[in-house]
């Protein structure tokens, strides 16, 4: 008799305690669980942020663990407090040395605030770059992933829309100086690797967008095309990688691009993510590519305003589970 595969082993970075973390890391793990009889799922947080329902039935509660972190201070719902920065950060420490160690297949992370986390005097740009930073890996690509049915745009068949991003969490006048052949070719070669070995995608084909409206339009809207993108995108084609452009920001997410590109990469964080955003209707996951370990997250922020009245919409978390786990099963394969 075949013996049965090992459980998918997730874990659940909650997230800002004075936010909506908890409470939709709780609804949706609850939901996946009902989903996916082969999984697991430990959410690291505070248990009087995390109350498991009380008719929770013997399987789910078998496969769904509360590791119980201490919290700095008392949390008010909606109201952000310094002394609570490090046991956010104590979460993502603990998730990513699990995942590290093999305890875990994979970590999702609810939303946090980086302006506590820096308030309390740890320098804190992003999730990104703080797991690069924990991983040891110099340069880490921010993916955006969600699903778009059949119908939208024309679609005949659903599709995955994914977005990645050349530079992250910058100020828009740094961007230019901060892009180099190194990094766009670097990016491109993440996006295309992570697409085949974590996604599954045996030849992925891939579209970049230029810097400047028009893209550069030959060099009379600025030259970052022809200097620094466009030799990054040759020298990819030349290793193989099936990616082309640049194209303009305006018009390299047309239908026709949709219903057959696997990625689309961006130079800056708006040019990709407001398209993205407007589409997706909060469904979309962020993964972080070019790491040792999966991780995904939410696509929204920590939302004060609702936190702790019961409103807030689980989907994207519940959208980050689904993934983790199918990029876990691809992996296993």
């Amino acid at each position: 008799m075949p013996q049965a595969a090992p459980l998918v082993n997730l874990v659940v970075s909650t997230g800002e305690p004075a936010g909506i973390g908890p409470e939709v890391s709780l609804a949706a793990s609850l939901g996946f669980l009902s989903e996916h009889t082969d999984a697991r799922i430990t959410l690291l947080g505070n248990d009087k942020l995390l109350i498991l329902p009380d008719n929770l039935n013997s399987d789910l509660s078998s496969r769904l663990q509360i590791q119980s972190i201490p919290l700095g201070d008392t949390v008010i719902p909606g109201s952000l407090n310094a002394q609570n920065a490090q046991y956010v950060i104590n979460l993502l420490d603990q998730a990513i040395d699990g995942c590290k160690q093999g305890r875990f297949d994979a970590m999702v992370t609810a939303p946090l605030q980086k302006s506590i986390i820096n308030d309390a005097g740890t320098p804190f740009t992003g999730h990104t770059e703080y797991l690069a930073q924990r991983c040891h890996i110099s340069h880490v690509v921010m993916m955006l992933c969600a699903p778009l049915p059949v119908g939208f745009l024309g679609l005949k068949t659903s599709r995955e829309l994914r977005v990645a991003l050349v530079t992250t969490h910058l100020p828009l006048k740094e961007v230019p100086q901060a892009l180099s052949y190194e990094l766009i070719l670097q990016t491109i070669e993440i996006v295309n690797q992570d697409l085949q070995k974590k996604f599954g995608i045996v030849k992925p084909y891939i579209r970049i967008a230029g810097l400047n409206p028009h893209a550069g339009e030959s060099g009379y809207l600025g030259r970052e095309e022809i200097e620094v993108i466009s030799p990054a995108i040759e020298a990819a084609q030349r290793s193989g990688i099936n990616i082309s452009g640049p194209y303009p920001g305006d018009t390299m997410f047309d239908s026709e691009s949709i219903a057959h590109v696997d990625a689309f990469i961006a130079m800056y964080h708006d040019q990709g993510l407001a398209p993205f955003k407007f589409v997706t209707f909060g469904n979309g996951v962020n993964v972080t590519l070019g790491l040792p370990i999966i991780r995904t997250s939410v696509d929204h922020g920590t939302a004060l305003d609702i936190a702790g009245k019961g409103v807030a919409d689980s989907g994207s978390m519940l959208e980050a589970l689904r993934l983790a786990y199918q990029l876990v099963l691809n992996q296993r394969k």
